[in-house]
């Protein structure tokens, strides 16, 4: 949006830089035991990889350093620092344990936060942000667009699951899957198959795919991570056909550009369609610049007992993102404007706005009410969007490859 130098820096062996508070005492490593004392225990004066306060003394570490600095940080995400310049400019350092990111205006206000970060502690300066945890970043500063992929890490994933050479598919969850727990394995020839099946470990590498970058994934992602105690054979292809779809959609990225839309929100429920317990399902989807930052699709915590029901429930969950997302905006000095979040339910829209209906939602869960008090209050706009413009359809469910990219399109997820 504002076109500010993006810079990666990466701290050395970061979790020896913390400060104990407690005494820790360690046996004498093997190899360099002193001879003569080997009952003798080491009492540690620093931090080491291996111990349980590690990461944390190396947060509390840093997070003195940067607020000694000026930077303040962020109430709404603990790894967010911004400092705010005489010129009203701003300075952002991101943090995800060693990994920095460096936002600013101006390069020199990099440097001067670079050099005294390495005052401090043991730095590598990794120069303009290529590619972070996974992520590759890349910018067209002409056109003003940002790219955000992750083609590397999805091809090592297809690779260490046997499945760079497998025949593409267009979507990422077909409509004939229909996982339930029945499905779980029955014989003991099927037991012994799916133990030698790595289940969690393709589903997890997945998750990881679908969080940073790939909203496309949600539903199914969702879906197939129900079973993780006990996969049967039609989940493991279920787990396949994903895969598949990666294998011919590793390109896809999250484009961001300049237009003149601000954060906007979608949401949707499908009516218990957990086969199991009977638990809709919440997806939402927030844009800004017309691109994905923020998605979800989960079960339900309660059962609903209509489709309005559903809706308004998962409007609840995506009101709760908005507010996150509009404090977290405006303490970064992005003016944001009342964040509006389109359903595609009449019915569940009336119901946030009006207290009358009182006799059909009391057994409802009280926490799902505090979204009346918001819209009352004016912080978040609920509208009508029609099913087929809301994106937020591949949350939850799958659909055809026609209205499948076309909702891609509405959030940004291009080839």
């Amino acid at each position: 949006m504002h076109d500010l130098e993006l810079e990666q820096l990466d701290v050395k062996t970061a979790f020896l830089h913390g400060e104990l508070e407690e005494d820790i005492y360690m046996q004498q490593p093997e190899g360099f035991t002193v001879s003569e004392k080997e009952d003798y225990v080491c009492l540690l004066k620093k931090s080491l990889y291996g111990l349980k306060q590690s990461p944390r003394q190396w947060y509390k570490r840093f997070n003195s350093f940067m607020t000694s600095h000026d930077f303040k940080k962020s109430s709404f995400d603990s790894c967010v620092y911004f400092k705010k310049n005489n010129d009203g400019s701003f300075v952002y350092l991101l943090l995800y344990v060693a990994d920095m990111l460096i936002a600013a205006k101006d390069k020199g206000e990099i440097r001067k936060v670079k050099a005294q970060l390495s005052e401090e502690f043991e730095m590598k300066d990794l120069g303009p942000a290529k590619k972070i945890l996974g992520m590759e970043i890349l910018r067209d500063r002409k056109t003003r667009k940002l790219y955000l992929s992750q083609k590397g890490y999805i091809e090592k994933l297809l690779c260490r699951f046997n499945m760079r050479s497998a025949k593409p598919v267009s979507t990422p969850l077909a409509a004939h899957f229909r996982l339930s727990s029945a499905l779980s394995p029955q014989s003991d020839d099927e037991i012994e198959y799916m133990s030698h099946v790595p289940y969690s470990s393709a589903v997890g590498s997945l998750m990881y795919a679908m969080v940073c970058s790939r909203p496309d994934l949600s539903y199914a992602v969702s879906a197939v991570s129900r079973y993780m105690a006990n996969p049967g054979k039609e989940h493991w292809k279920a787990v396949q056909w994903i895969l598949r779809y990666l294998r011919g959609t590793t390109d896809v990225c999250l484009q961001f550009g300049r237009t003149e839309d601000g954060v906007i929100g979608y949401v949707d429920a499908d009516f218990a369609g957990d086969l199991d317990r009977r638990r809709s399902l919440t997806g939402y989807v927030f844009t800004i610049e017309g691109c994905a930052i923020s998605w979800k699709a989960t079960l339900q915590t309660t059962v609903a007992l209509s489709t309005t029901e559903a809706e308004y429930m998962a409007i609840t969950e995506a009101c709760k993102d908005a507010i996150w997302l509009k404090g977290l905006f405006s303490e970064l000095n992005e003016d944001l404007q009342i964040s509006t979040v389109f359903c595609d339910s009449q019915s569940a829209i009336f119901l946030t706005k009006d207290q009358m209906f009182h006799e059909k939602t009391k057994h409802i869960d009280v926490r799902y009410h505090f979204v009346r008090d918001i819209i009352a209050r004016g912080d978040i706009v609920v509208s009508k969007i029609s099913t087929h413009e809301n994106p937020a359809d591949i949350m939850t469910k799958s659909l055809p490859i026609t209205k499948f990219e076309h909702c891609l399109d509405l959030v940004g997820v291009h080839c």
